[in-house]
């Protein structure tokens, strides 16, 4: 018995380097393994099939986002805002600061856009693939008409203020006191409804105003009443004094479309007016984190 174990043990010896070297030299695997063969057919398999699938198309580098809107570069990171707004002074209930523009040194301006009335689908995806920031001073008639407030909930959604307009867009100035205040604290009323907070910026329709105005904004909740230096034009911009943009002017826009604008969308208008901005040195800040 002795002598067999003994036989089987020297004939495995032998058997092994020789089954190993076998492998190693010509990859043939009978008898020295099991399965090994199918899982390589496997992998090759594998391999022929991925080589069939069509590449994944690479996602469009968020970069190039600004050439799909017809900008010759992005638009330039925003400052670091100040560290105190301008209407931290201003008391609750107090006279609201008139703002044309804000003092600042930083190369930014201010995009508000007014009133509510074209409600453009690719502007929003314009606004998000840009990341533009843009303050809305929305009039309750003209923006509840068509496809009405969901469309700025949308612009809302990414990060973009909603402040207040008045209900219908009078001209202030013919109005007495109490109907001025009902026209503005109407749309406060509405827009803290809908947003959950009443907007502290307030624009006059036609930036027309009186002392009836500027109490009654402020007994309404608003801290700052917001004018502009600048107007967005079809292809360019107008400027109130200077020929030019000063850091910290407040750019009026509106939601306008083709109709409006002798045939041009309102993407179209906004990219001639970011081309404008950035061709003399300046970028696009976020209004409410200065004001």
């Amino acid at each position: 018995m002795s002598t067999t174990v003994s036989g089987l043990r020297a004939a495995l010896a032998t058997a092994l380097p020789v089954c190993a070297a076998t492998l190693l030299l010509t990859g043939l695997l009978s008898g020295c393994s099991s399965g090994s063969g199918a899982g390589k057919g496997e992998r090759a398999a594998a391999s022929e099939k991925a080589a069939a699938r069509p590449p994944a198309p690479a996602p469009e580098a968020a970069s190039d986002a600004y050439r799909r809107w017809g900008l010759d570069k992005p638009l330039a990171a925003p400052p670091a805002p100040p560290a105190r707004k301008l209407t931290e002074s201003v008391k609750a209930g107090g006279a609201p600061l008139l703002v044309r523009r804000v003092p600042t040194r930083d190369k930014v301006v201010f995009v508000t856009i007014d009133d509510g009335a074209e409600k453009d689908p690719e502007f929003v995806k314009m606004a998000e693939d840009l990341k533009l920031p843009l303050t809305m001073f929305l009039t309750d008639d003209i923006a509840r008409a068509g496809r009405g407030y969901p469309y700025f909930d949308r612009l809302h959604a990414l990060g973009n203020g909603v402040h207040n307009h008045t209900l219908g867009h009078p001209n202030l100035r013919t109005l007495d006191p109490d109907a001025q205040r009902r026209q503005i604290c109407g749309q406060q009323d509405a827009l803290a409804k809908r947003y959950g907070a009443r907007p502290t910026l307030f624009r006059p329709p036609y930036g027309n105003y009186n002392d009836a105005t500027l109490a009654a904004a402020g007994g309404c909740g608003v801290k700052a009443v917001v004018l502009w230096e600048a107007t967005m034009q079809i292809n360019d911009m107008r400027y109130a004094q200077g020929g030019k943009l000063r850091p910290g002017d407040i750019v009026l826009a509106h939601f306008r479309g083709p109709k409006e604008l002798k045939g041009t969308s309102m993407t179209r208008m906004t990219t001639n007016m970011l081309r404008s901005i950035q061709k003399q040195g300046y970028t696009v800040a976020r209004l409410e984190d200065y004001v």
